[in-house]
Parts: C-alpha cells; structure tokens; sequence
C-alpha cells in the first residue's frame, strides 16, 4: 500500500493509528509462546503480560475469565505457555495486545525435547569443548559471584570460601535467578564480572529447583555469554539430575554452591599441611642425599690413594734411588771396562811406537825435507841428515856411501 502521505497532505494522528489498525487485522489469528510474567485475575477480563523468552521482549494478553480457569491453579507467573490470539490494536491509545481464546501450558517433556535440540546444537558449535575449559586459579585473590539476592547460595559460598580462606574478596552481583528477566540479568552480570580487572574467577550460584525453575541457566544467550568470558566460570546451581546447559558450558561444574566455594578457594589448613609435607619430604630427600654424598666421600678418602698418599711416594723414591743406583752401578761398570780397553790399547799404542823402538837403540834419518831416509839409493854424498834417537836428535853428513852391486 502506497503511502497517501505528503508534507503538502500529512495525515492525522487518528487516520495513521486507524491504518496500523488494518495492518494488524489483516496478521489474523496467530499462536505465540512466551512466558507469563504478570497475571491479573478478574472478575470479568483478565491481563497478563507475556515475555518472550529468549529476548526482552514483551506484549499485553487479554482474555475472557473462562480462558484463564479453564487451566486452575497451573497458571501462574512464571509458566511458560502456548497463546492462540488474535493482535488488536487499540487506536484510542496506540497500543498493541493480544486477544487471547486458547491457553496452553507448555508440558515438561516437550520442554525438554527443546533444551535437547539446543543442547545439540551449541555442542556441535563447539561450546561444550573440553579444548575451550580454562584452569581455576590455585588462590584467586577477588571471586566475582552472581546469586540472587540473600539466598541460602550467596551464604553458602561466602561462608565456606571465607572459613577456609580469610583474605579471600567477593564481588557479589544479585541478580534474579528464577523467572523470564533471570537469563538477562545472569548474563550481564557474568559480562560485568568478566571485565573486572580484579576478579580472578566467576561463579553463578542458585539452589535447587525443577526443571522449569531452571530454564534461565539454560538460556542460549547465557550460555554463549559464559563461553566468550575469558575469566574462568564455575556452575554451582543445586538441581535435579536434568543438568541445566550452563554445567555443559561453564569451565567447572560444582554439584553445590558450597561445593563450588571448596573447589575455588583452598582450605588454608590444608595448604598448610600440604606446605609442611612439601618441606618435610624435601628435608629428607636433601638429607638422603648428603648421607649419600658423605657416604661416597668416606668410600673415595678410605682408597690408598687418598688415605696414604705419602707411601706412595715413598714406593716412587725407593724406585728412583734403586734406579738411580742401578744406573750409577752400570755407568761405573761401563767406565771401568772403557778404562781397561784403554789401558790395553795404550799399551799396544806404545809396544808399537817408533819411540819404543829408538828406546832400543835405533835411529831415524830424515832429509832436510822431512822425508825419512829408507835406502841408500835416496842420498848422495856430503848430504846432510837429521838423526833422531830416543834420547833427541842431531846433525849428520854423508861421507862415502857404499859401492852399489853390479847389474
């Protein structure tokens, strides 16, 4: 449909609300799931306002006083329920309801099936990894907690983790923790805790309930918010044995919320203890060792070598000095045996010196030149001679020489 409008021809306030009017007639009748937030019961029409559930988003029901009885003491804030309704718009005041004819209560098996089929399908994205859990802090030093407000969870975790561990601090976020608004309010206190510089770890505590009274611990937009947090998450919601999705998702799941304050904070006692076993056990491995080392020590200085290193050298002296003796006995034999060879080479040195032989009377005749005389032949008359005896040397003149044999 065009629009009839112009800033010439603007259409009046009536006539817009009146074609709005059309607009939401023409929807027809329509059914719608949601949960019961605010119930009126009345003599003639009742009001109720219906919210949906995974959005903040929420619209007036009306509807006769039948509609409503036909359904008891089950309805009632909180339920969660299927509305055959037709939308009208009420132009006097330009507002949108629902004119309900048929309520239903949504049954607990087919709201089951439906946390299966979410429960699916966030695992295959990954969400329930044991890859994405990250490790709690040994001693985180400030615990962010969202609870709702005085709970027996709130007392629980604050007691215990403070008994067990004084200096520990809480940032306490109240929130509801039942009805349409609790998965909204969870989750913006998980994403303000997450951001605190100061907290170390987050847990969402509540006690127990049914199945329905836990729906907002499985809400998807809950659960992604858990899963993006990069401050480790602990689950602590007291329930029947049907897990709400925050356990799958959560880095911990706690069975308790006092459960959850012993896995988070440690028992100072106990670390204590822990402490002291730690110390003892290392003073008796040290201890061992150095019984070990002194031990070996005592075993290495019993050794000769170390336990009279001086006789040792004594044996290495008494070595030397039969050595050195030994070698002075072969030196001096040696030398002895050189002096007799030399004294009987002397000896043969002598008995055949020419000087031996003038000691017995002879002589040697030598030229002027040195040359010694050995056959007549050799000189002339009137030569001169040198004549060597033993006891010196003197002059000689040839006078006659002997007559040579005939040929």
């Amino acid at each position: 449909m065009a629009n009839p409008s112009s800033p010439e021809a603007p259409l009046p306030v009536g006539k817009v609300s009146q074609l709005i009017g059309g607009w939401v007639d023409r929807l027809g009748a329509v059914w719608v799931e949601g949960q019961i937030t605010q119930l009126s019961r009345r003599p003639g029409m009742q009001f109720l306002t219906l919210r949906d559930v995974e959005q903040d988003v929420s619209l007036g029901v009306t509807c006769f006083r039948s509609v409503v009885e036909s359904l008891g003491d089950t309805l009632h804030e909180g339920s969660r329920v299927l509305v055959h309704a037709k939308p009208e718009w009420y132009a006097a005041r330009g507002t949108l309801s629902l004119r309900a004819t048929e309520i239903r209560l949504v049954g607990l098996g087919e709201l089951l099936a439906r946390l299966e089929q979410l429960k699916r399908r966030l695992g295959g994205e990954g969400l329930f990894s044991a890859d994405h859990k990250k490790p709690l802090p040994f001693l985180p030093h400030c615990v962010g907690l969202v609870t709702g407000r005085a709970s027996a969870a709130e007392r629980d975790v604050l007691e215990v983790a403070r008994r067990r561990w004084p200096q520990v601090r809480f940032e306490v976020r109240n929130v509801l923790v039942q009805g349409p608004q609790a998965a909204g309010q969870v989750a913006r206190a998980v994403r303000e805790l997450d951001q605190h510089p100061e907290v170390d770890v987050i847990v969402v505590a509540r006690g127990g309930g049914s199945v329905e009274d836990l729906l907002p611990f499985s809400d998807e937009e809950l659960c992604r918010t858990v899963f993006a947090a990069r401050t480790p998450v602990v689950s602590a919601i007291g329930h029947e044995p049907d897990q709400p999705l925050l356990d799958w998702v959560a880095d911990l799941r706690a069975a308790t919320p006092t459960d959850a304050a012993k896995r988070v904070v440690p028992e100072v006692g106990e670390e204590q203890a822990r402490v002291r076993q730690l110390r003892d056990a290392a003073r008796r491995l040290v201890a061992d060792l150095v019984r070990r080392e002194q031990a070996g020590l005592a075993g290495v200085r019993s050794r000769p070598v170390l336990a009279a290193p001086h006789r040792l050298l004594g044996e290495r002296e008494q070595e030397l000095d039969g050595l050195r003796d030994r070698a002075r006995r072969t030196l001096g034999h040696r030398l002895d045996r050189a002096e007799s060879d030399l004294g009987h080479t002397l000896a043969r040195v002598v008995a055949l010196s020419p000087a031996a032989t003038l000691e017995r009377g002879y002589a040697v005749l030598q030229q002027p030149d040195g040359q010694v005389v050995t056959d007549p032949a050799q000189l002339a008359e009137g030569a001169a001679l040198h004549a060597r005896v033993a006891g010196g040397g003197f002059e000689l003149r040839v006078d006659r020489l002997p007559a040579r044999p005939q040929e």
